[in-house]
């Protein structure tokens, strides 16, 4: 029962570390090939997980195999276009022009009932509004609305937007986050006085954080959790 234990222990650290080095694709933006990879390696852990007759390497040399030919492959697809098309696929056009393509649904295996539940996943609710919608590679549907039904932006309206910048962190549960303070040319002592103002130390708050228009956002933690 230990060594089973610490046989799943070991070939779990091993997965992760080669599911972080395949990358940070979500589930749903996988490609084929990656996907395939993936599904593979999962079958190649829970075998030597459980039965302890066999040596944990016959599980983790092979899934060192498929890290080494997914990162192969995912240098093929950046240096030619062609292997690409070939490994990856090519995206499909759904609607195009505000006409869906019914050869398309047909190539794609695609009915009209799932196009419209993409489109609703994509906030969209009239088929009428749509200008085109294009099946990508990784099997997420790009919704491109119509210039009329499209949500307005500033631009539109000749605004120029103060710019913003990224928001930093600069406590995360009681601690300060000392690299951030540092990126923003601010150190421990200011943000204690700006932290004051809400009645409290930095050691005390959920979250404070500055965003690039010099704003702080600050709650405390609640006690006894």
């Amino acid at each position: 029962m230990l060594i089973t234990f610490f046989r799943s222990i070991v070939l779990y650290i091993i997965v992760l570390i080669v599911m972080r080095l395949m990358g940070k694709r979500e589930i749903g933006q996988l490609q084929p090939f990656e996907l395939a990879i993936s599904i593979m390696i999962a079958d190649l852990a829970s075998i030597p997980m459980t039965d302890t007759g066999i040596p944990i390497f016959n599980g983790i040399i092979p899934i060192l195999g498929l890290l080494i030919m997914h990162l192969l492959i995912s240098m093929i697809n950046l240096k030619s276009s062609r292997a690409r098309e070939i490994i990856c696929g090519r995206p499909s056009i759904l609607i195009y022009r505000g006409k869906i393509s019914e050869k398309s649904l047909r190539k794609e295996r695609f009915t009209i009932n799932e196009l419209e539940e993409r489109l609703r996943g994509n906030n969209v609710i009239n088929l009428g509004d749509v200008e085109y919608a294009i099946l990508e590679t990784s099997g997420q549907v790009t919704v491109i609305q119509k210039p009329n039904k499209r949500n307005t932006i500033p631009q539109d309206f000749n605004i120029m937007p103060e710019y913003e910048g990224i928001p930093y962190d600069l406590v995360v549960d009681g601690k300060v986050m000392t690299e951030n303070l540092k990126a923003i040319g601010k150190d421990y002592n200011w943000l204690k006085k700006q932290v004051e103002k809400f009645n409290m130390k930095p050691e005390e708050a959920l979250i404070v954080t500055f965003d690039g228009k010099g704003q702080i956002f600050c709650q405390k933690k609640e006690k006894g959790v």
